[in-house]
């Protein structure tokens, strides 16, 4: 990878330059903006919406994000960034179960799933916006999902056979795809389709190490 590619994606991690200018006021208008979206999605007079709200111009809010196109990015990483707070908050038996969460609580935001479904299929051009965001994006989450599966195993808690990286784009491509099927029919079971996948995966039974060590006490 060419270094300037790769100082591109590194960017979106950690914002420098003018992005990381104005900090406080630009994490306003991210809060701002995930309300609008969770109503509005990307359409419609979005960036009005959010400049009236904070008393700015449009060309003010845009200013602290290059582009729409960055503010809607900067909206999906902020999206993110809270999703993995509160997963912090909650214990999980295995890596794929947080998944399933945050897609439950997703469907009281349709209009930031709309947002994301949109941006993730836009981002399939080579020279769209979203495309360094969602490469980093799904390259973190499919290593975070690998290594915790491959601990799975160690522990005997999935099947030797199975791949970690298979299952791992499995579950991100189920992640993926069942936000677009839940904007067709909101009766699908977002985090329910997930759950499938951590029972057909995950042996729910304590570690096999943990068992042993049980043993030896008694």
């Amino acid at each position: 990878m060419d270094p300037e590619r790769a100082a591109r994606l590194d960017n979106i991690r950690t914002p420098r330059g003018r992005y990381a200018k104005g900090v406080v006021r630009r994490n306003q208008i991210l809060s701002v903006a995930l309300e609008v979206f969770a109503t509005l999605g990307e359409k419609g007079a979005l960036i009005k919406e959010i400049a009236d709200r904070m008393g700015m111009s449009q060309a003010g809010v845009l200013r602290y994000f290059g582009s729409r196109e960055g503010l809607l990015i900067w909206a999906l990483a902020e999206r993110d960034r809270l999703a993995k707070e509160r997963i912090a908050e909650e214990s999980y038996g295995d890596p794929i179960s947080p998944m399933a969460a945050t897609l439950r609580r997703s469907s009281d935001v349709a209009g930031l799933v709309r947002l994301y479904v949109s941006m993730a299929a836009a981002s399939g051009y080579p020279d769209h916006p979203a495309r360094d965001f969602f490469e980093v994006r799904n390259g973190d989450i499919l290593i975070a999902l690998r290594e915790g599966l491959g601990e799975l195993q160690r522990e005997g808690r999935m099947r030797a056979d199975l791949d970690p990286d298979a299952i791992a784009r499995l579950a991100l491509a189920a992640a993926d795809g069942i936000q677009h099927q839940w904007l067709l029919d909101p009766t699908v079971d977002m985090g329910g389709v997930i759950d499938t996948i951590v029972a057909l995966v995950v042996d729910t039974a304590e570690p096999r190490a943990a068992k042993q060590e049980t043993a030896a006490e008694a």
